[in-house]
């Protein structure tokens, strides 16, 4: 009864080898996702960290006149050390196109081919520049800088419904600051200009009390209500809400992230499961020719 159920009535049993999920596949068509050696990471990671501490150790003079032919040796190496690791990444990807899908893939391809594109005499600037810019790379080798990074920029769209509301509370506060006290204090509120600077220094809290109000509280007393206002408004609530939208996305960022290895980690058991279940009609399957 147990073979007839597991077999079929025809002794035809659907493969179920065969019967594999999508995401399953997905995982399998571009292994080069899946799974990096720790080695490959940890070499990176060295990479990166000798990267930064040149680029440092450039700033100084008396450390880089000396031994600028060491230097730029250095950096040569450390150039077609991530040349390698772009072209190692490339061949793991399969298809090769599915590397260019990732924006991260992007920017470190486009970084180590412009060190190639401007090497010479005349790009001495343009190198020097593009090394600072190789920094960033470390970025992309640490992964919860790389979910970090990808948090801020799904910050961006609902930033400019933030940024909108903070640019009319400056513009509000400042054609009133002009009104007020273009005549008392010219040099910060003689113009709409001056005023919307004058009210980003008191927004940072930059010495506004002592630089910007106690002058013009002398000569009107009242005047501490228009500076206290804006900086409970600027201040503790447009700012909160920018902190509040970039800690949300946060979140849902790390939530993502969990909820995809689940998925995966679902996904290799469904897959060790069914391959159990095919050793076990395999079984089956020798036990009954064995009988016959």
């Amino acid at each position: 009864m147990f073979k007839q159920r597991l077999n079929g009535p025809n002794n035809s049993a659907p493969n179920l080898g065969e019967c594999r999920c999508e995401s399953t596949k997905k995982l399998e068509a571009n292994p080069s996702r899946n799974y990096r050696p720790p080695l490959f990471y940890g070499g990176r990671y060295v990479a990166y960290r000798r990267e930064c501490i040149i680029v440092g150790l450039e700033t100084y003079p008396e450390l880089y006149v000396p031994y600028k032919e060491w230097f730029y040796i250095a950096d040569r190496i450390l150039l077609w050390i991530f040349t390698v690791e772009i072209a190692m990444r490339l061949v793991a990807a399969q298809p090769m196109i599915t590397f260019f899908k990732s924006g991260w893939n992007w920017f470190d391809f486009l970084i180590i081919s412009a060190g190639h594109l401007f090497a010479g005499a005349h790009f001495v600037t343009v190198l020097r520049v593009l090394r600072v810019l190789r920094v960033l790379r470390a970025v992309s080798v640490i992964p919860s800088l790389r979910r970090l990074v990808d948090a801020l920029m799904r910050t961006i769209p609902s930033l400019f419904n933030i940024m909108f509301l903070m640019s009319l509370v400056f513009y509000i506060f400042a054609v009133i600051g002009t009104m007020l006290f273009a005549s008392i204090s010219p040099e910060y509120f003689g113009s709409l200009g001056r005023s919307v600077l004058t009210l980003f220094q008191i927004v940072t809290l930059d010495s506004w009390t002592e630089a910007v109000m106690r002058p013009i509280l002398e000569i009107e007393p009242l005047s501490w209500i228009y500076f206290i206002s804006f900086v409970l408004v600027g201040t503790f609530i447009i700012f909160n809400l920018f902190i509040g939208v970039i800690v949300n996305n946060v979140e849902k960022a790390n939530e993502e992230d969990e909820q995809l290895l689940g998925k995966n980690k679902k996904d290799q058991d469904i897959e060790s499961l069914q391959n159990e279940l095919q050793e076990i009609k395999e079984m089956l399957r020798d036990m009954k020719s064995d009988n016959q």
